[in-house]
């Protein structure tokens, strides 16, 4: 195994996928050195950092001597096999399925459709102002913490956290959409299993320290 000073990652204070890198880094006990790729200034779309994620999009995680790692699902799933413990997958089939299973609605079906690609094609080829953005933007965020919202409240495996009472990367995913509503300032009624989980997210170092306003470039 290297050592984790060897790792860098490309991000951003406040977007969500690179959210997810840096709670399981916390969690993990591993240090990354950050660099910072303002996206609101179009860094992201820079020939070298091209180079990195042809996607023009963070995180990216880069050990040297590998390949750049990309998609945060990708590099959570690198991270708890390159350090075991504490583990943010269980340990059972059933459960390791079930918590992918959470991850995959949080990051891949309700994540896609409000970041910054989409607002910007939204808003520029298909016309749409900010008031229809804003109500876009609820939608899809609410249609998605609706969903899980249902499967955590009827699901045995729910404890303390998405599944038993331990953080895994269920909790990440969750907490890193949560924490993109926070700063949009949107309200989701009627999410009294999710709102319970978050209230442990929020009291723990690991999602604390990996929080938006904490990282640099966030505004004071």
């Amino acid at each position: 195994m290297t050592t984790p000073s060897t790792f860098e990652l490309y991000a951003y204070w406040r977007t969500s996928a690179t959210y997810r890198v840096r709670v399981a880094l916390n969690l993990k006990g591993l240090t990354a050195h950050e660099r910072i790729v303002d996206i609101d200034a179009g860094e992201q779309r820079d020939e070298n950092f091209l180079k990195i994620n042809p996607l023009g999009a963070i995180p990216a995680l880069v050990e040297s001597g590998h390949a750049p790692l990309t998609q945060s699902l990708a590099i959570l799933e690198f991270l708890d096999e390159y350090q075991p413990a504490p583990p943010l997958l269980p340990q059972d089939l059933h459960g390791r399925a079930r918590v992918r299973s959470i991850a995959a609605m949080l990051a891949a079906d309700t994540h896609p459709l409000i970041t910054g690609r989409v607002k910007k094609y939204l808003t520029t080829a298909a016309g749409m102002d900010d008031t229809a953005w804003r109500a876009w933007q609820i939608q899809w965020f609410g249609t998605g913490l609706a969903a899980l919202e249902q499967r955590l409240a009827a699901e045995p495996q729910t404890g303390v956290f998405c599944h038993g009472d331990t953080p895994t990367m269920a909790d990440i995913c969750l907490a890193s959409i949560v924490e993109m509503v926070r700063i949009f300032k949107i309200t989701i009624p009627d999410i009294p299993t999710i709102d319970r989980i978050m209230e442990a997210c929020d009291t723990h170092p690991a999602f604390i320290a990996a929080k938006p306003s904490r990282q640099a470039g966030a505004p004071a």
